[in-house]
């Protein structure tokens, strides 16, 4: 699965590299995040846009993956 890395970005960014990595993957990926914020609006999105997201918490950051 690809992996995108947004720690460290605040939002909208996180959200348009989601949008940006699914056009190229459409099968799904997993995003790094490492704040709440980013957390919600990227697990907003993917929803919207008719994904699943399992949230898992490693250590600080949360890695959402992203499944049609």
């Amino acid at each position: 699965m690809n992996k995108i890395d947004t720690r460290g970005m605040s939002c909208p960014q996180p959200v348009l590299m989601t949008k940006k990595a699914l056009e190229k993957h459409p099968e799904g990926i997993a995003i790094l995040v490492d704040n709440n914020t980013a957390k919600g609006n990227v697990e907003r999105f993917l929803k919207n846009a008719g994904y699943t997201a399992t949230i898992t918490e490693d250590g600080e950051d949360f890695i959402l993956e992203a499944k049609k």
